[in-house]
C-alpha cells in the first residue's frame, strides 16, 4: 500500500527548519539546500512544496501571522478594553524563543516585501487586520472610560504598531536592552500614559 504523505505537516516542518536556520545563520544562510538538510529532506525534495526560497518565506510569514492570531484570540478571550489590548500586544512582542523566531521570520519577509509587490500586499493586509483589532479594543476602552480624554485613536494605533513592530527588530539586535521584562515594562509605561487610571498595571 502506498505511503500516505501529510503534505501540510511537511510544509510546517520546512517552516520550522527555516526558523532554525534564520535564527542561527540569518536569511542569507537559509538556502534551500540548508533548509532541506535541516528538515531531513533529500536535496531537491523541497521543489514540490516550495519551488523557490521566496515561496517558502511567504508561506512562513503567513503561517507566523496565523499562529500569532490564534494566540491573540486565546489570550484576549473574555477581555475587553485595555486589558485586551495589553494581552493582544504581548502576542506580537518577542517575549520568548518562539515569538523571537517569529520576529526573525517577519524581518526577513520585510526585506523581500520592499521590492516584491505581492509580498508587500500580503504584509499590508496582515497589518491592516492588526490595526482594525487595535481600533476595536481602543473603542471598547473608551466606552469603558479607561482612556484619557482628547486622544486620537489613529495616533494611538500608529504608536502601538510602531512599538510592537519596532520591538521585533530591537529585541533581535540588542536583546540586552530589550528583554521580555523590559518589553513588558515599556508597554505598561505606554498604557499608563493613555490610561484614565481605571485599569491598574495588571488589568
Amino acid at each position: 500500500m502506498p505511503k500516505i504523505v501529510d503534505h501540510e505537516k511537511r510544509r510546517l516542518e520546512l517552516v520550522e527548519a527555516t526558523w532554525r536556520i534564520i535564527a542561527t545563520r540569518g536569511i542569507e544562510g537559509a538556502t534551500m539546500r540548508e533548509i532541506a538538510t535541516e528538515a531531513g529532506f533529500a536535496n531537491g525534495a523541497l521543489k514540490p512544496y516550495f519551488p523557490t526560497k521566496d515561496d517558502l518565506l511567504t508561506f512562513a510569514f503567513a503561517h507566523v501571522f496565523n499562529q500569532t492570531n490564534t494566540r491573540m484570540d486565546s489570550a484576549t478571550s473574555g477581555l475587553r478594553g485595555l486589558p485586551a489590548l495589553r494581552s493582544y500586544c504581548h502576542e506580537i512582542l518577542p517575549l520568548d524563543a518562539e515569538r523571537l523566531n517569529e520576529a526573525r521570520i517577519a524581518i526577513a519577509f520585510w526585506q523581500r516585501a520592499l521590492t516584491d509587490p505581492a509580498k508587500s500586499a500580503l504584509h499590508d493586509s496582515s497589518m491592516e487586520q492588526w490595526r482594525e483589532s487595535l481600533f476595536s479594543k481602543l473603542r471598547e476602552a473608551r466606552e469603558l472610560g479607561e482612556l484619557k480624554e482628547g486622544l486620537d485613536d489613529d495616533d494611538l494605533v500608529g504608536a502601538i504598531m510602531t512599538f510592537v513592530l519596532g520591538a521585533q527588530i530591537t529585541a533581535t539586535l540588542t536583546s540586552e536592552h530589550h528583554s521580555a521584562d523590559q518589553l513588558r515594562s515599556q508597554l505598561e509605561t505606554y498604557i499608563s500614559l493613555i490610561s484614565n487610571d481605571v485599569v491598574d498595571a495588571e488589568g
